[in-house]
């Protein structure tokens, strides 16, 4: 690890010195800002090179789109625009892209405040959920934000593929939902989880929630970011 984090931080002195090279990805339309930026970087890329995914799996591992995108990264307080990420929601891992060696970066969890995508969905490393069997690193899609929080869990699992083909398994994509209040989390699979874990009355927002046609079964997003957002939680 020593070796790779020297490595990285000669190359960030080179690039900051203007002696970059011939540079991978020229592609990606945002490149030219990255690597601008770059040089501020250095505390986001620890995390060591990221490992490919199978290609004995069908489909990819990644949450919302295979392709980096314009990203915006928070860490310690400092919020990076214009970040080349991709989230890999199968090994819960967000990843950057370094130009220099054309290679995917991991970020450590731990370091991340908070992240959004480029369709606007935002991301935040949350600890105290250990226990939950998916909890990976700790990385959670915050669907509503008030006097507490509406979480989701994005995750991906792997399906065995009995039919002849180059793949073995394929990835199903499948999410979860929490409610964290007081640094506390509770599950939420039905409507009354949230009521109780807000101590919520359920008879008034049924009402409330009816006439604005969101279900939980059809909208669990809505649903809770409706509640933990509601001027009268305490």
């Amino acid at each position: 690890m020593r070796k790779i984090l020297f490595f990285l931080s000669s190359a960030f002195f080179f690039m900051s010195n203007g002696l970059s090279g011939q540079v991978a990805g020229e592609n990606l339309p945002y490149i030219p800002e990255y690597r601008e930026q770059i040089p501020y970087f250095q505390e986001l890329i620890t995390g060591g090179q990221y490992a490919e995914p199978s290609s004995l799996i069908k489909g990819d591992p990644y949450y919302a789109s295979r392709q980096f995108e314009r990203g915006t990264l928070k860490i310690n307080g400092i919020t990076y625009p214009e970040v080349p990420l991709i989230y890999d929601c199968y090994r819960d891992q967000l990843v950057t892209f370094h130009p220099i060696f054309n290679q995917k970066i991991l970020i450590k969890p731990e370091k991340i405040d908070g992240f959004s995508l480029s369709n606007g969905q935002m991301f935040r490393h949350f600890s105290g959920n250990e226990s939950y069997f998916r909890h990976g690193n700790g990385i959670y899609q915050v669907v509503g934000e008030g006097k507490a929080f509406a979480l989701a869990k994005r995750y991906k699992t792997t399906k065995a593929l009995r039919e002849l083909s180059r793949f073995d398994e394929e990835y199903l994509e499948k999410g979860e939902f929490f409610i964290l209040k007081d640094n506390v989390f509770t599950s939420v699979k039905r409507p009354s989880d949230a009521y109780m874990a807000l101590g919520l009355e359920p008879k008034v927002f049924k009402k409330e929630l009816k006439a604005k046609g969101i279900q939980f079964k059809q909208n669990p997003e809505g649903f809770l970011s409706y509640l933990v957002s509601h001027p009268s939680l305490d």
